[in-house]
């Protein structure tokens, strides 16, 4: 069983910065894809960023206001930690942001294992 566990969220003023950590344990990552999601108060779970453990290999979401560019994942092979770093923050970027981890890349939500999820708010 694969346990992830988010943390970094918070309460930031638009145009601030964030970064969220999930940090994983109970498997080794290198057959997994790591993502991240986020679900605005009220919507559908979406997703954010992607990479592939093995290759380091990044994916984005394809918003019209995308998050590429903004956004950017990385990952620690050390600590098993991957990383969503976040800056120009927008109002709309509030929602609960999700780690996941699947073997399979997709940009839906069938990703196997996921963390309890944390909060970030942007302030305007």
């Amino acid at each position: 069983q694969l346990q992830l566990v988010e943390s970094g969220g918070g309460l930031v003023q638009a145009g601030g910065s964030l970064r969220l950590s999930c940090a994983a344990s109970g498997r080794t990552l290198s057959t997994y894809v790591m993502a991240w999601f986020r679900q605005p108060p009220g919507r559908q779970r979406d997703f954010v960023a992607a990479t592939r453990w093995s290759h380091g290999t990044t994916y984005y979401a394809d918003y019209t206001d995308s998050v590429k560019g903004r956004f950017t994942i990385s990952r620690d092979n050390a600590k098993n930690t991957v990383y969503l770093q976040m800056n120009s923050l927008k109002p709309e970027d509030t929602a609960v942001y999700y780690c996941a981890a699947n073997h399979i890349h997709t940009r839906t939500i069938d990703y196997t294992y996921w963390g309890q999820g944390t909060q970030v708010t942007v302030s305007s």
